[in-house]
């Protein structure tokens, strides 16, 4: 007795979104917009400043910012530099960057600048040796001169301490050559391309600049009694491209910290998924298969200060499958993201997690009974100067059903009817980190969960019968 297969052909359902960042197949707010601070008033003494956000120039060394222990003055570019520090012992060595042929201050700079580090100064730093994140520490004593510099002994401090009451908000785009994968199983793929004309990857020539991609075929297991013509298979891809959000409200009124702050991943991104085959699960639990991790520090100047920002995001393939269903699914969806924390005084910590899809239409088949779950998602988690402040895990999904019966009788009389369903779907997790209290703002003792944490909804669904 033959049991039923039929194909059906859908108009649309949402397959793939990326990370670490919140999508779905419709407008979805994990939390409220960024809290706004109380009403502002003047700085006392009229000296904040509004400072511009941008990339740190690229080609030449990032100058170190100095905020002096004894009071005077703002932060500004210093002419010194990390030529070395120790994260076990929290010893560093400062030196003299070199100015040049006549060792004269660069413009704009004053004589503090090239002044020598002392107890109570607050130095801000880009990656250095020893200290891959970057370096945002307070000198707690000078130990002596050594023949490499100043070696002194520091403390770990926040950002408040550079940033002071000046304000400061802006979007810095990542530069995709700065973002180095590591794949993690065969047939992943990076491209990228950037200004000037710069592509790399299989598929760089095809990007918009300023965009990312990474893209997968991989196999997933077959189920044990599936023909060779059901293997299973995952193919897909992620494009996007990310920037930095931040944000800091120093103006007096937020007690010893900032009256505000945000820091987040926002961009535009877009992607296709296919999952094809019959897929099984081991042990009947979802199996997740990670296929690629990214990584990217890149440097913001916030006013003088180097703000070093940490990307990582870890990609991976999930299936969930009873081993009787065949699918065929292709999506394309398109969108954009938006996830971090937002601070305000008196309020303390909300996470934002946003996104808007739009998808384009999609084929997709299921075959015989069972179940199957397909994902396509991404961990992600994002910090300062090494410490990581927001993680996410999303997956956006496809899930399908079928149900199939079928009755003979003893005069050759065969029937055949079933039941099917398909539905689109995201699990979303994450955390906001006692790390953002890096900020300057308090700490909190647990955890902030991003919000909820799954959400479905019904592409199609059926009866057929014979």
């Amino acid at each position: 007795m033959r049991m039923l297969a039929r194909r059906l052909l859908l108009p649309g359902l949402t397959a793939l979104a990326l990370a670490a960042t919140g999508c779905s197949s419709t407008h979805h707010t994990g939390a409220a917009e960024p809290a706004a601070p109380a009403p502002l008033t003047p700085s006392a003494d009229g000296t904040s400043q509004q400072l511009d956000v941008a990339a740190a120039p690229q080609g030449s060394p990032t100058p170190a910012a100095v905020s002096r222990g004894d009071g005077k003055g703002k932060t500004e570019k210093s002419s010194l530099k990390v030529a070395s520090y120790d994260g076990k012992s929290g010893r560093a060595v400062i030196s003299t960057a070199p100015e040049g042929p006549t060792r004269a201050p660069s413009p704009g700079k004053s004589p503090e600048a090239a002044k020598p580090v002392a107890a109570g100064d607050v130095i801000a730093s880009a990656p250095a040796p020893g200290a891959p994140n970057g370096l945002l520490a307070k000198v707690t004593e000078v130990v002596g001169k050594t023949d490499r510099g100043t070696e002194v002994k520091t403390a770990a401090t926040t950002l408040n301490s550079v940033l002071g009451d000046d304000k400061a908000d802006g979007k810095v785009p990542v530069d995709p050559a700065s973002v180095t994968v590591e794949p993690l199983m065969k047939g992943v793929t990076f491209s990228w391309a950037k200004s000037q004309g710069l592509k790399f990857g299989p598929e760089g020539a095809k990007l918009p600049l300023g965009n990312l991609r990474l893209d997968v075929d991989a196999s997933v297991d077959t189920a044990p009694d599936a023909p060779a013509s059901a293997g299973a298979s995952v193919t897909g891809f992620v494009q996007l491209a990310p920037q930095v959000e931040f944000s800091y409200d120093g103006t007096p009124g937020g007690g010893a910290g900032p009256r505000g702050a945000f820091l987040g991943m926002s961009g535009d991104w877009s992607s296709q998924w296919k999952l094809h085959g019959r897929a099984a699960a081991s042990t009947g639990a979802p199996k997740r298969i990670p296929f690629a991790k990214l990584h990217s520090s890149p440097v913001i100047q916030v006013g003088p200060v180097p703000v070093v920002v940490n990307l990582d995001l870890t990609c991976y393939i999930q299936v969930e499958a009873d081993g009787r269903v065949t699918l065929d699914v292709q999506q394309d969806v398109k969108g954009d993201f938006k996830v971090g924390g937002s601070y305000a005084f008196g309020k303390g910590w909300t996470p934002v997690s946003t996104s808007n899809v739009q998808s384009t239409p999609v084929q997709a088949a299921v075959t015989a009974t069972g179940r199957v779950k397909g994902a396509l998602g991404a961990e992600a988690s994002l910090g300062l100067y090494g410490a990581v402040g927001v993680t996410a895990d999303f997956a956006p999904y496809l899930r399908g059903e079928a149900d199939a019966k079928a009755t003979a009788s003893s005069d050759g009389k065969t029937s055949v009817s079933g039941a099917w369903a398909l539905y689109g779907g995201f699990d979303l997790s994450g955390n906001l980190h006692l790390q953002l209290s890096l900020f300057g703002t308090p700490a909190f003792e647990r955890k902030i969960p991003l919000g909820a944490l799954n959400r479905e909804w019904a592409l199609a669904s059926g009866n057929t019968g014979r």
